[in-house]
């Protein structure tokens, strides 16, 4: 059996490598493997912005017609259910290698209060859905003109 000298370094650098390994899994690629690792379906991005007189949720669903989304409003929640078909095996041939993903999505979004459910429209365009909420008169900003007194 022969004696290794004990260098300090060497334990610092494998830590360091773990550090970098847990960093960068964390943060630089946080999403790699979510949400199927928390058993749900393909994730889509979305985004929600506010106009004057419309709440808009923007979500990406491209290759997607109109028939194949459902888009539903329980509540204060706007829900986006579908699902992207695979090709057929036929039509490929041999796959090399496989990065878009196939397989159903839901996307539950919670809406802000002063929203008028009930005039909601939807259009698919481009692979862009847009779901338009107009606000509730109340949620309006109103202005109130200043009068100079003299």
């Amino acid at each position: 059996m022969a004696l290794v000298r004990w260098d300090p370094f060497r334990e610092m650098v494998s830590l360091r490598n773990a550090m970098d390994r847990l960093l960068e899994e964390s943060f630089v690629r946080p999403l790699r493997g979510w949400p199927e690792r928390m058993g749900g379906g393909l994730a889509i991005s979305v985004d929600m912005y506010e106009t004057d007189d419309d709440v808009v949720i923007s979500a990406e669903l491209p290759g997607l017609k109109p028939e194949d989304v459902d888009i539903s409003i329980t509540g204060n929640t706007l829900t986006l259910k579908g699902e992207f078909q695979t090709e057929k095996e036929g039509e490929r041939g041999n796959v090399h290698f496989q990065e878009r993903r196939y397989g159903e999505f839901q996307r539950s979004v919670p809406l802000p209060s002063g929203v008028n459910t009930e005039d909601a429209e939807a259009e698919l365009e481009d692979g862009v859905l847009k779901v338009m909420l107009p606000k509730a008169k109340e949620a309006k900003p109103k202005q109130i003109a200043i009068k100079a007194k003299s």
